[in-house]
Order: C-alpha cells, then structure tokens, then sequence
C-alpha cells in the first residue's frame, strides 16, 4: 500500500466522535486528526488498536484510552495568533490554532501538574518538552497559515511551533535553527507524569 492510500484509509478509520471537556461540546464526525494520550482525564476512545492505528503503532505509540480530535472540534477551541518569521521561506507568516495548552486542558491535563509533552509529528519526528517550556513558549497547533488551512504534505493539517521571533531562547539564533521543536505535520501529543 502507498503512503497516500494508507494515509487516506487511515483518516477515513479515525472518524470518532469527541467528548468531553470544551473540544466535545458538539459531536463530531470528520477524520481525527490529532489525538491526545497518556495522563489524561477526558477520554474519547479506547486503547491503541494496532490494526487500525498503524502509523501510531508503528511509531511504537501505545494508550489506553485517548482524546481523539477532528478539525471541527480544533476549531471550537479557542485560537490564537502569532507571526513569526519561517525558516521555509524567510517570510513573516500569520499562524493560528489553539495553543497546545488549550487541547491539554480539554484532554484533561492540569497545567499546574508535573509532566512531559511529547509532539510527534506523520513522519515520526518526536520532540520532548516540559510542561514549564511548553507554557513559556505559548506553543501553538497551528491549523492555519496566512488564513489558509495548512494541508497534509506541506506543514499540516497541524503544526506545533512558536513565535521564535519573539522568545529570548529563540529569537538571535540563525532562522534555520529556530524551530527544532516544531513538529508539523503533528498528529499525536503524549502526556507522561514528569
């Protein structure tokens, strides 16, 4: 099977509804495209089925239970913007989503709580952040770029990044150094006690 096929049917199999918490307050029914697992309260699936879920298993990503999102119930959240320059094209780009705090609050995560987030993105790229760094950043899952939903094979459908621009840790490091830690094409967030 190709990648596109397995990416497709893969999406075509994520179709669950949400629940809970603020991302629930409609049922929802496109592709999930990204799911929340591990020290989480608000849940909306069962375990990692590796049948179904194969890129998760293949990435060796197991849960229990998780809180699977689809574009609508992303969109419910509240979104924020930032304007950072791009490594890709040296460019100011306009880029909007829910923080990842945001979707960690609806997953049931405390932000006063002692864990670790992991971001991985569809080609197994996986960063490891405090919550404490996650915050200060304000690290976004972007869903939009200059106003455009960004599209799986360019830097979607989700992007964790920040507004390097602005950050001290960030901002005087050369442009190709600064988002390291901005998965995109992000599918999947790991919570894990710290």
């Amino acid at each position: 099977m190709n990648k596109r096929d397995f990416l497709a049917r893969s999406a075509l199999l994520g179709v669950l509804p949400v629940a809970g918490a603020q991302a629930a307050s409609h049922a929802s029914r496109g592709p999930v495209l990204l799911t929340v697992s591990g020290a989480i309260s608000n849940a909306n699936r069962g375990p990692l089925d590796p049948a179904l879920d194969q890129m998760m298993a293949k990435h060796g990503i197991q849960f229990d239970k998780a809180l699977a999102l689809d574009a609508a119930a992303l969109h419910r959240l509240p979104a924020v913007q930032i304007k950072p320059t791009l490594e890709y094209d040296a460019m100011v780009h306009t880029l909007s989503g829910p923080l990842v705090s945001t979707v960690l609050e609806a997953a049931g995560v405390s932000l006063r709580s002692a864990v670790s987030i992991g971001l991985r993105a569809v080609d197994g790229y996986n960063v490891a952040l405090s919550l404490a760094d996650l915050l200060a950043y304000r690290m976004l899952v972007a869903t939009h770029i200059d106003g455009q939903p960004l599209a799986l094979g360019g830097l979607g459908p989700q992007w964790a990044v920040y507004d390097a621009d602005r950050l001290p840790a960030f901002k005087d490091l050369p442009l190709k150094q600064r988002f390291g830690l901005c998965p995109w094409g992000l599918y999947h967030i790991d919570v894990k006690p710290a």
